[in-house]
């Protein structure tokens, strides 16, 4: 079992920001597009498959990155938080 280091936990949270980044992009793009595909009335086992791929990442890096320590967690979830609001800017600037 490898012990984790307050080092090691820093090292971790740092590369968590843009791990976090990334996963959140990603995530919110397949959001809007299993929006998308439930709006014009068509692909609802593909939305259903979004939504379960989706989730299921979620919890399993969400989960990694709780193992690895408090400060790699709240790093991730900050990146993914800087994701969400690049997704909604293009929405914000619409209304």
């Amino acid at each position: 079992m490898t012990t984790i280091t307050p080092s090691s936990e820093f090292i971790a949270g740092l590369v968590a920001v843009p791990a976090g980044v990334a996963f959140g992009l990603a995530y919110f793009r397949l959001l809007r597009r299993s929006a998308r595909l439930l709006a014009a009335g068509e692909g609802k086992r593909l939305s259903i498959a979004y939504a379960v791929g989706r989730l299921g990442a979620a919890v399993a890096l969400f989960f990694v990155a709780a193992r690895l320590g408090a400060w790699p967690l709240l790093a991730f979830f900050a990146g993914f938080l800087v994701a969400r609001e690049i997704a909604l800017r293009p929405e914000r600037r619409s209304s």
